[in-house]
């Protein structure tokens, strides 16, 4: 009678600890699915928008060594997601959109909308977060990454003038010379208050000024009482 009570006993105490076993099991397979749900999502994400943001550099004819450097980190988050979900759609998803980034070549006249050049300025800015983001992560040095985080950011001012400017021309050409030089004048805005070296600035500055020239001629008050004070005073110096 005892003998069979203490089978009894063991036989509960083993079902009780196979039925934990495979409970943490169960559990841990669920939480180990979960993760790899849970990083498959942030890659596909990540993925995406670097991809999208690798194509607008180029259209807008980024600097190249900057588009290499995002390549490689985009390439690194492919191949995790070849690793964890060789034969999904998402894996499917992001090499087309990956061919795509690959066959993107310059072409600022793409960016010919408001919505356009708000969609790359977003893009724009995504990449130079990435970027440091990157440094923090020991990909580059921080100095790099600042020196990226400028270019970005002179490109980001490029395209809104270069879109002002496309405009301008469009407009000229339906012969709306007031909105086009209205256009014109945000453009020469724009890189007024752009916070770029000025010899940075200048040659497109230029550019705009004669374009405004040519439809508004500056008006010529002449020199002025100083003007000619000051003129007589260097003819006079030996």
């Amino acid at each position: 009678m005892l003998g069979d009570n203490l089978y009894l006993v063991l036989l509960i105490a083993g079902v009780g600890i196979l039925a934990l076993v495979v409970n943490y099991v169960v559990t841990t397979r669920e939480q180990e699915s979960e993760a790899r749900r849970e990083r498959l999502d942030w890659l596909q994400t990540q993925a995406e928008h670097t991809l999208n943001a690798l194509a607008v550099l180029k259209e807008t004819g980024c600097r190249q060594d900057i588009v290499d450097k995002l390549n490689q980190h985009a390439m690194a988050l492919i191949e995790e997601i070849s690793l964890l979900a060789p034969d999904s759609e998402l894996m499917t998803q992001v090499s087309d959109l990956k061919e795509t980034s690959d066959r993107t070549r310059p072409d600022k006249t793409r960016l010919n909308s408001d919505r356009a050049v708000k969609r790359a300025q977003i893009y724009i800015n995504f990449a130079e977060k990435l970027l440091i983001q990157m440094a923090k992560a020991g990909k580059m040095t921080g100095q790099l990454a600042r020196t990226y985080q400028e270019e970005l950011y002179w490109l980001n001012v490029s395209l809104v003038a270069d879109a002002h400017r496309h405009q301008a021309t469009r407009l000229l050409e339906m012969g709306d010379k007031h909105t086009a030089l209205t256009h014109l004048k945000h453009a020469k805005a724009v890189l007024v208050r752009a916070t770029a070296p000025q010899r940075q600035k200048k040659p497109k500055l230029d550019e705009i000024q004669a374009s405004i020239d040519g439809i508004q001629p500056r008006r010529n008050y002449g020199a002025g009482a100083l003007a000619e004070s000051l003129d007589d005073y260097l003819n006079e110096q030996p």
